[in-house]
Formats: structure tokens, sequence, C-alpha cells
């Protein structure tokens, strides 16, 4: 017998989980880009940079199976000064890892659950990472005012 996965009661979705978690990180003085592409080649789903040159790394979970067929996460590390999960309220958050923090999270912010401890990223990969962090948030944002590109 196959195990189904139910749904939780008012379960928010990765677009919801994604907005409630960049807007707490811009509460938090964070700078948040999505879908967030590492040199690596690994994409992240929300990635913060805040005025300290700091790094938060935030994988979202919008079900059991999505964190069961993606381990993928580990390749982040690397980047993140700190890394964390965020799920919506209901998610069962004893399957995820404790060596990362843990975010609940809906549509219109999100709360820190569990701390991730701070592991920082080495100086390298740092400079090299804020250069990606800026070309990417002046191309997307040029691309708002000239679509055709």
């Amino acid at each position: 017998m196959f195990e189904k996965e139910l749904p939780i009661v008012g379960q928010f979705g990765a677009e919801d989980i994604t907005r409630g978690v960049c807007r707490y990180l811009w509460s938090l003085g964070y700078s948040p880009l999505t879908e967030f592409k590492l040199t690596s080649n690994r994409r992240v789903d929300v990635m913060g940079l805040n005025s300290k040159g700091f790094y938060i790394v935030i994988e979202v979970k919008s079900s059991v199976a999505d964190f069961r067929s993606d381990d993928k996460w580990r390749d982040y590390l690397p980047f993140a000064d700190q890394m964390y999960f965020a799920v919506a309220n209901g998610f069962p958050i004893e399957i995820l890892p404790e060596e990362c923090g843990l975010m609940i999270a809906d549509a219109y912010n999100a709360a820190i659950l569990r701390e991730a401890k701070i592991v920082r990223v080495n100086a390298a990969r740092r400079k090299t990472q804020h250069v990606q962090f800026a070309k990417t948030a002046a191309s997307r944002l040029y691309r708002m005012d000239d679509p055709r590109y």
C-alpha cells in the first residue's frame, strides 16, 4: 500500500512561502533574490545579502514529497553563511535536517523556529558571489525597464 500525502490544512504553495520569506528577509535588512544561480550552476530558491556582505540561503519546501525528492540543498552550504529551510505551518518539521535553520512562512511573512548556525563563506567565493549577485539583480532590474531583453 502506498502512503498518500495528505494536504496540510491551509497549506501555502511554494510561491506563497517564497513571498513570505522575501518579505521577512527584507524586514531584517536583507536584499533577497529568488531563483539565484550559483557559480556551481545550482539554483537556490532564495538568497539574501545584507549590508555586511552576509549571505543567507533559504530552501523552500512546499510538501514532504518535495523535500524527499530533492537532496541538492547540501550543495548550497558552501555558498551560505546561514542556511534555512522554509515550510508552511503544519509541515512535519521533524523530517528536516537539524544542521539547517528552520522558518515557517506563508504569503505574508515568515518566522524563524530554529536559528541556523553561522558558517562563513570563504573570502574568494564571497567576492565572486558579490559580483554574481549584483549582476543578477541589475539584469533583472534592467529587464523590467526594457522587456525586450
